[in-house]
């Protein structure tokens, strides 16, 4: 994948999971997508933040002491590096932990 098309491939997933998130309520969770970072606020002023990493060609995730980098496998699907799923059944995971409620971006 060169760098365009890595950029492409990840402002999209970016995209996809913000307007899936566009739907919570903003007193829990805060979002906000511009120039390759997905910001999360959660109410009690932590954040999660998703970034894509052009140098790399990952797409990283951070939340609190733990972070994930994902890459794009051969179907196009991003899968962290290290073995622990997808970004969208991580991401999922964590953001239905900090809500307390079930959130799915499985689909994302």
């Amino acid at each position: 994948m060169d760098d365009h098309a890595f950029t492409k491939a990840a402002d999209a997933a970016m995209a996809r999971v913000f307007s899936r998130l566009q739907d919570e309520d903003p007193d829990e969770l805060d979002c906000d997508l511009a120039m390759g970072v997905l910001s999360m606020e959660f109410a009690d002023g932590k954040k999660c933040i998703l970034n894509r990493q052009s140098a790399a060609r990952q797409i990283w995730l951070a939340e609190g002491a733990t972070a994930w980098h994902f890459a794009a496998d051969d179907a196009g699907h991003w899968v962290d590096t290290k073995g622990r799923g997808t970004l969208g059944a991580v991401l999922s995971e964590v953001l239905s932990r900090r809500l307390g409620r079930r959130i799915d971006l499985t689909t994302a």
